[in-house]
């Protein structure tokens, strides 16, 4: 489970950043918090904020980490492709245009029966990485133990075995993690370290080109089951039950052509009849799409005990549907994994006392310097030095800007009269 992410000068976020999923001491929900190796952890965080305030920025940033572990290793043999992927720091500010960026993470693994806390992280410059870290400790202990550590002048490999060790100092190059070279090459602590963001799930429904292609992925088996077809027609039994279920059929290829095409019909029960209608699977509504393509990933994350990071959960989904979600996660008899849900929103109806935890919820603001910032309801003092209450309308209050994190407005003059 993540524990923690923290991160600095990434885009808009100049200054050090932390979404945290630890749980505080506070009384509500206090059923849903999940206690693994000695960590209290949270199994949701919604991100709210207004446009351009810096929520997709906080997915970004995380899927950007995840990205660099699973690939650096290809990094290695030209410069430019490093150039082209590398991190756009805080532009703003001619100091941190020139400063590294970094990604932290703290974070447990599914029935690790070790019962460590692992924190993994990295910096990245202008010519590629200038530090990372691997250390571990046990449950309930404050000590760390390195695994791992290199910076300009250092390489201490000392927690990995000394073959493992000069291989990685005969091809580690500056562009590339430890992280990703040592799981190339099989090493244990590595591939742990890879194979943790490798489980995670991303969706960005905020971006239309992503949108479009998520919404054109199929489960895994669903082609060649129909058993799978079947759970996918369950679970959409839980907001539409006008789909029976699924035709596939198989297109011919042209000659030459390998890649194998299908077109794939919805089977919705007609009226006064036992016949069933056939609706092209593209045809249905953008909702229904997006929970098709959020299925993959729901059902990925649930039996792997991983996280499902969603930018724009709320975009073409109606509220209960968005809450529904959401419940999957809190229910111990369906998320026996503990996964975790992560996603950005605008959608204030979900901002409720009666759905979320104060440390579950957080805001994004963007001040007039264009420097973004991260905060929990839960730390949040209004201006009376005052904490906010558990039974405060917390959708009220945040539409009223007493947390901030909401859009100055004013009248759009192309509307007004010459």
């Amino acid at each position: 489970m993540l524990i923690q992410f923290d991160f600095k000068n990434y885009k808009s976020f100049r200054d050090e950043t932390t979404l945290d999923l630890s749980a505080t001491n506070i009384t509500e929900f206090s059923e849903r918090v999940e206690k693994v190796n000695g960590e209290k952890i949270l199994p949701v965080a919604a991100i709210y904020g207004a446009n351009a305030s810096g929520k997709s920025n906080v997915y970004s940033a995380f899927a950007f980490m995840s990205k660099y572990v699973l690939n650096s290793f290809n990094y290695g043999d030209d410069r430019k492709e490093y150039d082209e992927v590398r991190p756009s720091p805080f532009l703003f500010d001619s100091k941190s245009e020139a400063e590294d960026t970094t990604f932290e993470v703290y974070f447990t693994l599914p029935k690790d029966q070790s019962e460590y806390v692992y924190n993994y992280g990295f910096c990245l410059g202008i010519e590629g990485v200038t530090e990372e870290w691997l250390n571990y400790r046990v449950a309930n202990s404050e000590k760390s133990k390195t695994i791992f550590y290199r910076d300009k002048d250092t390489l201490d490999l000392s927690g990995i075995s000394k073959k493992s060790r000069d291989n990685i100092k005969i091809a580690l190059e500056q562009q590339v993690l430890v992280a990703s070279l040592g799981a190339k090459l099989k090493i244990n602590e590595c591939k742990m370290v890879r194979d943790w963001f490798k489980e995670n799930e991303f969706a960005d429904f905020g971006n239309a080109v992503s949108n479009f292609f998520l919404s054109r992925m199929l489960p895994s088996g669903f082609v060649e089951d129909a058993s799978v077809q079947d759970d996918v027609v369950n679970f959409f039994s839980s907001f539409d039950d006008q789909i029976k279920g699924f035709e596939v059929n198989k297109i011919p290829s042209p000659d030459n052509d390998k890649a194998e095409r299908y077109t794939i019909d919805a089977l919705h029960k007609k009226l006064n009849s036992e016949e069933l209608a056939k609706i092209p699977l593209s045809s249905e509504s953008a909702g229904t799409l997006k929970m098709f393509a959020l299925y993959s990933e729901l059902q990925s994350v649930l039996k792997k005990g991983s996280i499902l990071f969603v930018d724009e959960l709320n975009a073409r989904l109606h509220p209960l549907l968005v809450r529904n979600i959401i419940l999957t996660f809190y229910n111990p008899k369906v998320n026996v994994n503990n996964a975790q849900l992560i996603f950005t929103t605008h959608d204030t109806w979900q901002l409720s006392n009666q759905l979320l935890r104060r440390d579950e919820i957080w805001f994004t603001e963007k001040d007039k310097n264009g420097v973004s910032t991260l905060y929990s309801l839960v730390d949040f003092v209004d201006e009376k030095g005052t904490r906010i209450r558990k039974d405060e309308s917390y959708e009220k209050n945040y539409l009223l800007g007493k947390y901030g994190a909401i859009p100055t407005l004013n009248n759009i003059g192309l509307l007004e009269e010459n």
